[in-house]
């Protein structure tokens, strides 16, 4: 195996240890109360693993989309201070199913110091008051957390 390789093992791993510790609250979440809004994780270099929020104004959360900005803008300050070796934002969106119907999913966007960068999609729905989860499927991510490789 390359070098290349054996580091961009690594930090796929890195991504999937880190998605395994944020996606269970985006479940809770939904399961308790049918909505959840955007947050994040990230892995410092040390492999420790620590949860990030977003702030509202006051007593009222932020718009969603204001919400990923705050995030994203800390990971990239993170990401620029060494603080971070992974990071992982989820948020809910709506996705096209197979059948070209409008579904929701949560959406992690995860991103790595060593390049790797995915977005990883569970569609979710309700049957009754029961969450209903979907299988993982991944999709190349937007790599604008970390700075590029040199």
């Amino acid at each position: 195996m390359t070098d290349d390789r054996i580091e961009e093992a690594a930090a796929k791993a890195d991504c999937e240890r880190l998605l395994e510790v944020v996606l269970p609250l985006a479940e809770q979440m939904l399961g308790t109360h049918r909505e959840f809004f955007p947050y994040g994780g990230a892995m410092k270099p040390g492999g420790e693993i620590v949860s990030i929020g977003a702030l509202g104004d006051g007593d009222e959360a932020a718009p969603p989309d204001q919400m990923i900005g705050q995030l994203k803008a800390a990971f990239i300050q993170g990401a620029r201070d060494g603080a971070y070796r992974a990071t992982a934002l989820v948020y809910d969106v709506t996705v096209t199913d197979v059948d070209g119907e409008a579904a929701n999913a949560i959406a992690a966007s995860l991103n790595h110091r060593d390049g790797y960068s995915v977005i990883v999609l569970m569609p979710y729905g309700f049957e009754g008051k029961d969450l209903v989860c979907g299988d993982l499927t991944a999709q190349a991510g937007e790599s604008d957390i970390f700075p590029p490789a040199r």
